[in-house]
Order: C-alpha cells, then structure tokens, then sequence
C-alpha cells in the first residue's frame, strides 16, 4: 500500500514540474523587407533653342541684272524659311538671286515655338550706261524675231512646285535658243518671265510661288547662257490664267513660266 501511495506521490511531482517549464518565447518574425519602389520624375523635356549660324549675301551690292549669292547655316532648326520669294530651305546651303533693287532678306529659323532671325541687305543700283550703235533693224531681221518669239514654249510646274520636270528642261533648252537667236536679231528686245499658278491656295502664297516659278526659269535660261540683263521675272500668281476650268488638265496649264517680248 505504501509502495502505491509513493508511485502516485512521483507521478504527481512529475506532472506538476513540467507544467512549471516555460515556452521559450517565440521571437517575432520579421517583416519581409519590401523592395524600394522607383520614382519616375516627370521632368519637362528641353527644347532645343534653334539658332543661325551665319547669313549671308555675296555680293552685299550689284547692278541690277546681276547675281548674288545667298548662304546660311543652322542649327537644331525644324524649319528654315527666307522671304522675298524663296521659300522652305534645307537648313544650310545656298541660292543664286537675281534682285531688280534693293531688296532685304530675312531669314527664319523654327523650333516649336521658338525661333531666330537674321537678315541681310542687297544695294542694288542700276547698271552704267553702255553708249554702243544699235543696228537698225530691218524688215527681214524683225520678221525673223516675231518668228522666233511664237515658237517660245511655256515652262509647266507639278502642283505646289517650282522645280524643274523633264519635259521643263527641255523646253527651257529650247528656248534659250531661240533667246539667244532673237536677241542676236535685234539688240533692242528683251524679255519678262511671268509666273504663274493655279487657282488653288490663296492668293498671297500663289504670288510667291508664281515668282520662285519665274526665278527658277530665270536662272536656267542664264545658265544655259541668255545675257541675264536681257531678262526680268515678274509674278501674276493667279490673277492671269489661261484656262479658268477647274480640273486637273487646267491647273496644269496655269502652272507656268511664260516668255514675254518687251521693248
């Protein structure tokens, strides 16, 4: 009996000392570290401040009928235009002018909605008087001059151009011969080349046109060796057509450079 009671008593002692032992204390798991988030700045993006490198006009004067040269350069430019009739140019380069006086050119450099400009200035002055015998023109020589003025060929433009086509250079060979055969017959004739559009864009954008038109006939005819005092351009952009229906073979007729005999 006694022997039981100490077993219990041990069972007993036993189960009281291990509901004495402590938990070890669970430490806290750790937040997981979250990855730091990248910031995107909306920053303005830069504009590129167009400028002009150089303009200029070579020579700065000349007599009326002779060429000057304009050059320009430009930098971070999306457009460049000059006035006085030329137009949209390539961001540097030159051209060949022919101005009848005094003329100021201005030239525009474009980056979205900033820009630069820079302008030039051309005296012109009028040539010296030559005192030279002019030979009397006879019957025969001014038969032969109106002969050679009908066979004169206009010189047609593609829509919204002034560059010369195939068909163009050709007549423009064909009537540089015949220039040069008339102004041989009778040294008092000269010549306006009058351009020409067609009736579509408004009337201030079609007068320059018409007159880079001119120009461009103007300056292959010297270049194929008409006398350049012989010649004189003129614009009548729309204002002067010479079929007035609306269709595409109309406008092409309006489309033109056209030869003129002036005393």
């Amino acid at each position: 009996m006694r022997r039981t009671q100490l077993v219990v008593l041990a069972i007993a002692l036993a189960f009281t000392a291990a509901c004495k032992k402590k938990t070890a204390p669970v430490a806290p798991q750790a937040a997981p570290v979250k990855e730091a988030s990248t910031v995107q700045l909306n920053r303005p993006a830069l504009t590129a401040t167009p400028r002009i490198d150089s303009f200029t006009a070579e020579p700065a004067r000349v007599e009326r009928g002779q060429a000057i040269t304009l050059r320009w350069a430009t930098t971070n430019a999306e457009t460049v235009t000059i006035d006085q009739g030329v137009g949209t140019v390539t961001a540097s380069g030159n051209r060949q002018l022919f101005p009848t006086a005094t003329t100021t050119y201005a030239i525009i450099a474009r980056h979205g909605t900033l820009s630069d400009t820079r302008t030039v200035t051309v005296e012109v002055t009028a040539p010296r008087p030559v005192e030279t015998a002019k030979p009397p023109v006879t019957q025969d020589s001014a038969a032969l001059v109106r002969e050679l003025t009908s066979q004169l060929q206009d010189i047609y433009f593609d829509y919204d151009m002034s560059d010369l086509r195939d068909d163009s250079r050709r007549a423009v060979n064909t009537d540089a011969d015949l220039l040069k055969r008339i102004f041989a017959a009778d040294a008092r004739v000269n010549f306006v080349i009058e351009g020409h559009a067609d009736e579509r864009g408004s009337a201030e954008y079609n007068l320059g046109l018409a007159d880079r038109r001119a120009l461009v006939a103007r300056d292959a005819l010297v270049q194929l060796g008409v006398p350049s005092n012989r010649l004189r351009t003129i614009s009548f952009g729309e204002e002067a057509p010479v079929c007035r229906e609306s269709n595409e073979a109309c406008w092409q007729r309006n489309r033109r450079a056209h030869l003129s005999q002036v005393q």
